[in-house]
C-alpha cells in the first residue's frame, strides 16, 4: 500500500485513534446491517497521525471495488476487506489529500449514475444505435448494387 502525501494530519506517530475508529465502524457497520441506515466518518476531522490512517487502512484491507472517479479532481474510492465500509479519498492540488472519509453504506453514492444522466445516456444510445443501423444497411444496400 503506498502512503499518499496527506495534509492537515497530527503530526508523528500513533495517536491511539485506530482502535477506537475501527470499533465506532463495527457499530456502524451492525446498524447499517441491521436498519439500513447509512453513516460516514469524517477522517479529516479527526486528530489522526499518518501513522494512524495508514494502520487503519491496512486493518480494514481492500476488498473486491476499487475506483478511481474523475469529477471536480481526483478520487479514489474503495470497498475494504468489510463489505458495506468504503473508503473515499479526495485529492487536491499536488495530489495532496483534500478529504477523506469511511462510508457505511451499500454502494457510495459517487459511483452512483445520476438519474439525468442516465436518462439523457438512454437517449444517445438509442440514436447511435439507430446511426449505427442506418449505416449498415446503407452498406448492404451498396453491396447488393455491385451484385
Amino acid at each position: 500500500m503506498t502512503q499518499p502525501i496527506a495534509s492537515g494530519c497530527a503530526s508523528v506517530g500513533h495517536t491511539g485513534l485506530t482502535r477506537p475508529v475501527l470499533r465506532e465502524i463495527a457499530s456502524l457497520l451492525k446498524k447499517l446491517a441491521k436498519t439500513g441506515e447509512c453513516d460516514a466518518i469524517d477522517l479529516r476531522s479527526l486528530p489522526m497521525s499518518n501513522e494512524d490512517r495508514y494502520e487503519l487502512e491496512t486493518a480494514l484491507g481492500r476488498g473486491e471495488v476499487h475506483a478511481n472517479v474523475m469529477v471536480a479532481g481526483d478520487s479514489e474510492v474503495w470497498e475494504t476487506f468489510y463489505p458495506g465500509v468504503w473508503w473515499v479519498r479526495h485529492f487536491g492540488a499536488n495530489h495532496e489529500i483534500a478529504s477523506e472519509t469511511i462510508l457505511i453504506t451499500d454502494v457510495p453514492d459517487i459511483l452512483k449514475s445520476d438519474a439525468e444522466d442516465i436518462k439523457r445516456a438512454a437517449v444517445r444510445l438509442d440514436a447511435d444505435l439507430i446511426e449505427k443501423e442506418q449505416g449498415t444497411e446503407k452498406t448492404s444496400d451498396r453491396e447488393n448494387a455491385h451484385e
